[in-house]
């Protein structure tokens, strides 16, 4: 899964509107929006919001906890705590990235919010990384990370796996009776 996938799967989570026009109740294959009414709030998927203000056609609410003070305390939680902290959406930086770039001029302190989300993300990559390092220097299995969104698992899916590749090589070729120390491909 690529990059563009997960923003995609970001896109189908709920933000709330302030319509400027009227409409009935749509009915789509994910579920009803709607009625739309101007000035009172509707939840809509990202993708629909992203195409209405884009159009003019509403006002994009920031999501709750897309809020400099909620920030920071969730990055200096995310900084004091050695294991990943819950976070306030699984999709915190595909939002922020679609609604900060389509929608700026609708959350306010918005560059605040920004280096507030990639100070966050910062952390929580080296954190991974260390987890990662911790990980295959220890030799270990197997690992338990809980709370990871599926972008930052996607970040180091390909890492990962190589040195994992890469180890099960080595330990093959230690094992007793393997065929003159060559490794054996099992992929």
């Amino acid at each position: 899964m690529d990059p563009s996938e997960v923003e995609f799967l970001a896109e189908k989570e709920l933000v709330k509107i302030i319509p400027n026009f009227s409409l009935d109740k749509i009915y789509l294959i994910g579920g009803d929006l709607g009625p739309f009414n101007p000035g009172l709030p509707v939840d809509v998927p990202v993708w629909l919001a992203l195409n209405l203000k884009q159009r003019q056609k509403c006002r994009i609410v920031p999501p709750e906890w897309m809020d400099v003070e909620k920030l920071e305390e969730i990055r200096e939680l995310e900084r004091k705590e050695d294991t990943f902290t819950p976070v306030p959406s699984p999709y915190y930086m595909e939002l922020t990235k679609l609604l900060l770039n389509h929608a700026s001029d609708n959350i306010p302190k918005a560059d605040e919010i920004r280096t507030l989300v990639k100070d966050i993300w910062d952390t929580r990559i080296a954190k991974l990384r260390l987890s990662a390092d911790s990980f295959i220097s220890q030799q270990e299995a197997h690992a338990k990370l809980d709370n990871l969104t599926l972008m930052e698992i996607n970040t180091t899916r390909s890492f990962l796996l190589d040195t994992l590749n890469c180890m099960y090589k080595l330990r093959s070729n230690l094992q007793p009776g393997s065929s003159g120390g060559k490794a054996q491909d099992h992929q």
